[in-house]
């Protein structure tokens, strides 16, 4: 039997309601026409569903797209170290401003600073990694860098009270000569390593930063009663803005200090190699 003959194909019976007959019993459709072994009906569904698919790739491109929208909107983004010298809006306040460090040095150290905010924390960082180095136990080597960092106004004052700090009988104490040179078969390490900077006020003539510290300081060899260890302070300078930011006055106080972790104790040898071998940087924030 062919499916036109089944009862109810082209023949008008089906009622409205999708039955055939007027009987009230459910039954399934056949085909329109032949050839459409889905039916009509089958086929309606099927145009349903597409439309239906349609509609939600549409809908899942929308919400893709407002979702990555939103996302740049919340990304950190780097402060352009304007006159505010702020981060741009949403950006977290300890996360980097994108600016370049400066390229240009006096007596050896970063100079020339941009007249913001940014620069003024820069600045801190490269004046208390100078002034935490191990030049400062030598008499000459500590004249030029104070010289660099200093304002003028503050030149002699802050060169008498690190002369002062840097006596020849603390070099003795620690285990130096009096040049500030360690004994034989030993290297001195005396190195600041910034962790962060923050400014606690700031106008356009003045700043106070403050500078967050790790540092390593001792004498390697196996005779040194002073071997290398690690601490953690925290500089305060006023700076104040004099064609570039320069120091007025300096202070330190310990900490914050971290819960010290279960790294294993290098050798004398090994900490002295690397002191050698791993140079230090320029700090921008």
């Amino acid at each position: 039997m062919s499916l036109g003959d089944e009862p109810g194909y082209g023949d008008g019976s089906r009622g409205d309601d999708g039955r055939y007959g007027g009987t009230g019993q459910t039954r399934t459709r056949l085909p329109d026409r032949p050839g459409d072994v889905y039916g009509g009906a089958r086929r309606g569904r099927s145009s349903t569903r597409s439309l239906v698919t349609v509609v939600g790739v549409v809908v899942l491109l929308i919400a893709a797209i407002a979702f990555a929208n939103r996302g740049g909107d919340d990304s950190p983004s780097s402060g352009t170290g304007g006159g505010s010298g702020g981060a741009k809006s949403g950006t977290s306040p300890t996360a980097a401003s994108g600016n370049r460090p400066v390229d240009s040095k006096t007596n050896g150290i970063p100079a020339g600073y941009s007249h913001n905010v940014q620069g003024a924390q820069s600045a801190g960082a490269n004046y208390a990694v100078a002034l935490g180095s191990d030049g400062m136990f030598n008499t000459g080597k500590r004249h030029a860098i104070v010289q660099a960092v200093a304002d003028p106004s503050a030149l002699d004052r802050l060169q008498s009270g690190f002369d002062a700090d840097y006596s020849a009988n603390f070099l003795k104490k620690i285990g130096l000569d009096t040049d500030g040179s360690a004994p034989t078969g030993s290297t001195f390490v005396n190195r600041t390593l910034p962790v962060g900077t923050k400014v606690t006020s700031s106008s356009d003539t003045a700043a106070t930063v403050e500078v967050w510290c790790n540092s390593l300081f001792g004498l390697t060899g196996e005779s040194s009663t002073n071997p290398v260890t690690s601490g953690w302070f925290t500089v305060t300078m006023k700076l104040t803005w004099n064609g570039d930011w320069k120091v007025l006055q300096t202070s330190q106080k310990t900490g914050p200090t971290p819960v010290n972790g279960d790294n294993a104790v290098s050798g004398a040898d090994e900490i002295g190699k690397a002191v050698e071998e791993f140079g230090g940087f320029t700090y921008a924030r």
